[in-house]
């Protein structure tokens, strides 16, 4: 039997144990998958001798790179993994995050589009790699001052009104505290928003709902999660899967 898990910490939140389990059975592969919710990344290292990849989220997605024997090109371009795959010569490194975010936005003109990115973790710079390779324009968001563009006090009417998209890529929100959402003036959001949040666990996020009220488009993080996960078969490499 092969052994895969999710290292972060907490872990609450996520639904990948119950997805991927689903996935074994449905398939008929011998393997399990345990949520490891670990306050360092390093705590995961005594654990890999019985696995065979894991995934990793928050706060892992930067401070699992030094652990790595090899990175892929694009989550080295990006700084940040999400996938592990352990194979005899070590751990190798990907980031499936951006194809979950690609295929979120795949409607959504990026082309020029003004875009805010609130948070600096690893799914910020995901977010960020997707866009400016579509062509957007980014401002990263901030509670500090120094470590992003733009601070949340920045963000006033004027500047939401002259921005088209904007991406939580924070925890606020995820379940179990689903009332907390980022410091925004929605009142000057509209129709021509869009706002895409990368939390998935609860679909409809307290960020989506103030923005709908607005009128603005909004985006959940079910796809994203979905198609990362299915990213991650394929690194693991399960051709039943494909």
């Amino acid at each position: 039997m092969k052994h895969f898990a999710l290292i972060g910490f907490p872990l609450g939140h996520s639904l990948s144990a119950s997805y991927f389990t689903e996935k074994f059975s449905r398939e008929g592969i011998e393997a399990d998958y345990t949520p490891l919710p670990i306050e360092n990344a390093e705590e995961v290292l005594p654990h890999c001798a019985k696995l065979s990849g894991f995934n990793v989220t928050i706060p892992h997605k930067q401070s699992i790179i030094p652990l790595l024997a090899n990175i892929s090109e694009e989550a080295r371009a990006v700084g940040a993994v999400n996938c592990v795959k352990v194979t005899p010569q070590g751990l190798v490194g990907y980031n499936t995050d951006v194809i979950g975010i690609r295929k979120s936005l795949e409607r959504i003109r990026l082309d020029g589009a003004k875009t805010l990115v609130l948070g600096t973790g690893g799914a910020s710079k995901a977010v960020q790699y997707v866009l400016r390779e579509g062509g957007a324009e980014v401002k990263v968001v901030s509670r500090s001052k120094g470590s992003a563009d733009l601070t949340y006090e920045d963000l006033t009417d004027e500047l939401l009104r002259n921005c088209d998209i904007i991406v939580n890529t924070t925890p606020l929100g995820m379940f179990p505290n689903v009332d907390s959402a980022p410091t925004l003036p929605y009142s000057a959001l509209s129709a021509k928003h869009t706002l895409f949040d990368c939390v998935y666990n609860p679909r409809q996020t307290k960020f989506l709902q103030l923005g709908a009220e607005q009128g603005a488009h909004t985006i959940d993080g079910l796809t994203m999660f979905y198609a990362q996960a299915e990213a991650s078969w394929k690194i693991w490499e399960f051709p039943k899967m494909l």
